[in-house]
């Protein structure tokens, strides 16, 4: 760095869900897909550490907290500017994507470390998401706004796709393990419409509730197989590019997350307003509200059933760009 203060940017993608919601984080298989939608940090040298004109505070910005600690040696303060069009708490990664352009843009900050990969960056994104957590966190997120394309989480390695990486986390019901896969991208044609219900749902308050339903009911853990069981077969149409399967296992994928009980009033309308013109269909992300996902041919159409449902409406089609540094001086 020298004597000079560099200013930096970085920007990193939102995800959407296809298969395995909640399931994961006990280990079970899951995919995402990297999405359009980024979120860009902006870091600036300033006479103290704030984001958004804010001190930086702990409780308030936990992600960043973890990453400054384990990344900025010299405590040189920084002003840090937060953009993007990912919504907040709607279950598309937006605090995977912070943390991804936060440990991008600090590390290009910092000349104390080594080169550092995307298997390092997603495993400090993945351990702030388990922080700011409470310790429950699948490395799904992370590893896919730092990687973007299409990313497969699976309890073992898979023949099928690129293996990239184990990652091992301690969570209050014990050690868990995942191995991290790049599968192929998708067709031209297929594209993922998300609509918004505006409604606040905290990923930390929904994976807590799963985790206490599951202990106040061990039984129930067969539902967590279930949705397992389904995502395996998600999997296998997603590599054949039978979207017409993958679309089946989606929609088969959102009514056992109903019955766990993870979905809202809210979410079910849009869910039914967009199924008529889609291949399938489902909430993504922890429920509760935030999103759901149509994989469709016709996103127009989709698009326009659910903001006559009450959706805020995005579209971006399957497996886009992972994090990377937009600018620097």
């Amino acid at each position: 760095m020298g004597d000079a203060v560099e200013s930096t940017a970085a920007s990193a993608p939102g995800k959407c869900i296809l298969f395995g919601e909640h399931a994961v984080v006990y280990g079970q298989p899951a995919v995402a897909v990297a999405i359009e939608q980024r979120l860009t940090v902006t870091m600036t040298p300033a006479s103290s550490w704030s984001v958004d004109g804010s001190p930086l505070n702990s409780k308030k910005h936990p992600h960043i907290m973890m990453l400054k600690e384990a990344l900025m040696s010299k405590d040189t303060p920084m002003a840090l500017r937060v953009s993007g069009d990912i919504p907040n708490a709607s279950g598309l990664g937006s605090s995977a994507a912070l943390s991804a352009a936060v440990g991008a843009a600090m590390h290009h900050l910092s000349a104390e470390h080594e080169a550092l990969d995307n298997d390092r960056l997603s495993a400090l994104a993945h351990l702030a998401e388990a922080h700011a957590q409470n310790g429950r966190a699948s490395p799904m997120d992370a590893s896919t706004s730092v990687e973007g394309g299409v990313v497969l989480l699976s309890n073992q390695r898979e023949e099928r796709g690129d293996w990239l990486y184990t990652r091992r986390l301690a969570t209050p019901e014990g050690e868990r393990t995942w191995e991290v896969h790049a599968l192929p991208a998708a067709a031209d044609d297929i594209y993922l419409v998300l609509g918004n219900t505006g409604v606040h749902a905290p990923t930390a308050r929904q994976v807590a509730m799963v985790a206490n339903a599951l202990s106040a009911e061990p039984h129930r853990m067969q539902e967590i197989k279930a949705i397992g069981t389904v995502a395996r077969r998600g999997i296998e149409a997603l590599i054949r590019g039978d979207y017409e399967a993958v679309g089946h296992a989606m929609s088969e994928n959102h009514l056992l997350l109903r019955n766990l009980g993870v979905s809202s009033p809210e979410l079910e309308d849009l869910i039914q307003a967009a199924t008529p013109t889609s291949l399938g269909v489902k909430l993504t992300g922890a429920g509760g509200g935030g999103c759901m996902v149509a994989l469709t041919r016709d996103p127009k159409t989709t698009s326009e059933a659910i903001e006559l449902a009450g959706g805020r409406v995005l579209i971006s089609r399957l497996g886009n760009a992972g994090v990377r540094l937009d600018s620097q001086s």
